[in-house]
């Protein structure tokens, strides 16, 4: 399913016994993606609680992706196995996420600063308005 970018949602048992690295990598790069895609691995625990553990395109696994979140409460939700509001639990902490009537997918959670980073002044000037 689309977010904007491509995911796919496989719906498991126990997300925290399978070896995310290596599944994640072969699905990210399966045939059936030409231009790669996000693979999402949720297991509902409850009609309002999912963890999720996503294997970003590119990036591999990840504390937390936003739209893989969404992803995965349309994709349970259009399935019957939630309501359409769940907490979403990813590595990173927990997510608030609510998919509306009108279709848009509202998340809500703390933020963190994880570090900061400055770029060299020759990259910095190659993306500077001329």
């Amino acid at each position: 399913m689309s977010m904007g970018n491509p995911h796919v949602v496989f719906f498991v048992d126990a997300v925290e016994a399978l070896p995310l690295e290596d599944i994640g990598a072969a699905v990210e790069r399966d045939p059936l993606f030409p231009d790669r895609v996000n693979a999402g691995f949720a297991q509902v625990r409850g009609p309002g609680d999912i963890r999720l553990r996503v294997f970003e395109r590119g990036a591999g696994l990840t504390k937390a992706c936003g739209t893989g979140a969404a992803a995965a409460l349309v994709a349970a939700c259009r399935q019957g196995r939630t309501s359409r509001e769940a907490a979403i639990e990813a590595d990173g902490g927990v997510l608030g996420a609510r998919w509306d009537a009108r279709g848009h997918v509202h998340l809500s959670g703390p933020v963190e600063l994880e570090g900061a980073y400055t770029p060299p002044a020759d990259l910095e000037a190659a993306f500077s308005p001329r």
